[in-house]
């Protein structure tokens, strides 16, 4: 997409033909080489000619059906059957019957000057059917289409408390695991059945095996059709998802990450290959292969020393893109190494001495939530070491509440407070030094928890903020602890860590192609992030000719020229993801907009894929 002459018009990526209208359709068709409103693309890669082909055949099958559908409900439905001669209620209303759904007694349908519908029911009525000859046998019932309602619609509405029971009750009586509340479907469900209103009828069991799974598998495979026809386009990372279960079993969860969402691939029991280097390699090399060598940016495994090898070995075999180790379980690393240093060691085990009292008796801990309006202390995280310092953030902003409970005489009428353990609390919860030292602790971790976040959500990319987000710990850490032989054994862990697993050129260049970043450094880029920039350049674009194009854009990219000084630029740097930023204001860099939007566009961990809403 470019801006030219106050227009904006799209340019073909292989051909550079320009289009000046016409729509994404005669893209599509230029893409897939069909004959029709656009010329055929000589440069079109195969595996790009095939997915806009099929995305070309989709929406001719869904049109044929929507056309279908409405051929039915216009042979069915009362609305279009009005005319003058149409019969008259006491009202002056028009009145119109439906026969052909009758088998005795009538349904007539008034119309309300509103436009709602209302319907009057004489005699017996059954069910409205369609010609079995007319509508496929996977079609849905059509009730709702042709606008009748059932008297039911009068019921009285309920109020939340008994829909809650409802709910409850069916997932109590049928077994349901109640997790699956949790699922990203619950509420647009909920949503949905409260469109329809009271009376909805159920689908049946064999409607719920038949049509209903049979239209749910091809929304599922167009929207991994949709996410596939853009990796050839943004790139994607393939990520490893490793996790061991309750059984002791070792699997890995293969996906894809992309802009416009993520894809589950296959899942693999590895518990007899996870210590082999050699078949490890060989299980990413044909996951790579099956998603296609040009799309793929970058692999992210673990971080083992098996992992390592086998990363190594990829990235010889496939010389256009990087193996990268999981960021989220490097920074908890980072955070694990911390927690062991000797006084945040103690702050730890101190309040792990006031959470554990208070969580081992019913009584102190109805007590506690008393006084924090329900509030927990603890809070379960992903990562442990995480969750250790998230918990010390939540009892520091606790603390007047803790303290107004261990000075009430409540609690001094409680049978545990003249307890060793509890007089221990009671110590640690008046002291002013521990309060202290907890807060000190927090501020300095903070930093990195927000990072282990940011990279842990795959919400949107994060290729882009990682770097920064590391030297702003680092920068943190020092203005907190103030001296150099104190602050010092931080940064060697948070530096060993890095440069051992997470210095990576994807970083480097995720923070060059960044506009606010790189233009809050005002020109004092460090050799590191350069360097990683041009090893981008080089693993990602394999052609010569182009990389000496992407050499001469950067220049414009570094004096902001162009299109990347206009004053909606310079604003958007603060509102518009990188990537996003790219695509609006870099259509004077062509092959620099690409790369970098291939590069922005990636995430940088593996976990917390199971959390997120991924079509399987």
């Amino acid at each position: 997409m470019i801006r030219s002459g106050g227009r904006t018009k799209l340019k073909c990526v292989y051909c550079m033909k320009l289009f000046l209208g016409g729509g994404i359709h005669r893209i599509k068709e230029h893409l897939a080489k069909q004959k029709g409103n656009a010329s055929r693309c000589p440069k079109v890669p195969p595996e790009v000619q095939n997915a806009m082909q099929d995305s070309l055949d989709g929406a001719a099958v869904r049109k044929k059906k929507k056309l279908k559908l409405a051929e039915e409900v216009t042979r069915v439905g009362p609305a279009n059957h009005l005319s003058d001669g149409n019969a008259m209620d006491a009202t002056g209303i028009p009145i119109v019957s439906l026969p052909d759904m009758l088998d005795s007694g009538t349904i007539e349908v008034e119309i309300k000057e509103e436009g709602v519908l209302r319907t009057v029911e004489k005699g017996r009525r059954r069910r409205a059917k369609l010609d079995v000859q007319a509508a496929p046998s996977l079609a849905p019932p059509v009730a709702s289409d042709v606008g009748l309602l059932s008297k039911s619609h009068l019921a009285p509405v309920m109020d939340k408390e008994q829909v809650y029971i409802a709910i409850g009750r069916f997932l109590f009586e049928a077994g349901v695991p109640l997790d699956a509340v949790n699922s990203a479907y619950f509420q647009p469900m909920v949503d949905a059945i409260a469109s329809a209103g009271p009376g909805l009828q159920v689908p049946s069991y064999h409607d719920f095996r038949g049509w209903i799974l049979k239209r749910s598998i091809d929304e599922l495979n167009s929207t991994m059709e949709l996410y596939r026809g853009t990796w050839s386009r943004t790139g994607c990372s393939v990520l490893a998802d490793e996790w061991t279960t309750d059984m002791g079993k070792t699997l890995i969860n293969f996906l894809v990450y992309c802009p416009e969402g993520m894809v589950f691939l296959r899942s693999v029991d590895a518990s007899h290959i996870i210590t082999s280097e050699e078949t490890l390699y060989e299980l990413l090399k044909h996951v790579v292969e099956q998603v296609g060598e040009r799309n793929v940016v970058q692999v992210v495994t673990n971080n083992s020393e098996v992992h390592v090898l086998a990363g190594k070995r990829l990235s010889e075999t496939f010389p256009t893109l990087f193996w990268t180790p999981c960021a989220s379980r490097c920074i908890d690393a980072m955070l694990d190494d911390i927690s062991k240093l000797d006084d945040i060691s103690m702050i730890i085990e101190n309040a792990k001495s006031i959470t554990g009292f208070i969580y081992n008796h019913a009584d102190v801990l109805n007590m506690m939530k008393r006084y924090t309006n329900g509030r927990d202390l603890i809070v379960l995280g992903e990562f442990r070491a995480a969750m250790n310092f998230i918990t010390l953030k939540t009892m520091t902003t606790l603390k007047d509440e803790l303290h107004a409970m261990i000075t009430s005489e409540e609690w001094a009428d409680c049978p545990f407070y003249k307890r060793p353990a509890g007089i221990a609390m009671t110590n640690l919860v008046s002291s002013s030094t521990f309060w202290s030292s907890c807060a000190m602790v927090v501020r300095i971790t903070e930093p990195l928890v927000r990072v282990l976040n940011l990279v842990d959500s795959n919400r949107r990319p994060t290729i882009g903020y990682v770097y920064v987000g590391m030297y702003q710990a680092k920068d943190v850490i020092k203005k907190e602890l103030m001296k150099k032989n104190i602050y010092m054994p931080y940064w060697k862990i948070i530096d060993w860590r890095w440069n051992r697993q997470l210095a990576r050129p994807l970083y480097a260049a995720g923070f060059f192609l960044n506009p606010l970043f790189f233009y809050n450094l005002q020109g004092q880029i460090s050799n590191e992030i350069s360097s990683g920039m041009l090893d981008c350049i080089e693993r990602l674009v394999p052609e010569p000719k182009v990389q000496d194009k992407i050499q001469k854009e950067l220049n414009l990219y570094k004096s902001a020229a162009g299109d990347f000084g206009r004053k909606m630029a310079v604003r958007a740097r603060h509102t518009l993801l990188p990537a996003e930023w790219w695509s609006t204001y870099g259509g004077g860099c062509p092959n620099l907009t690409r790369l970098a939007i291939r590069i922005l566009s990636q995430t940088c961990s593996a976990r917390g894929c199971e959390r997120n809403h991924i079509p399987f």
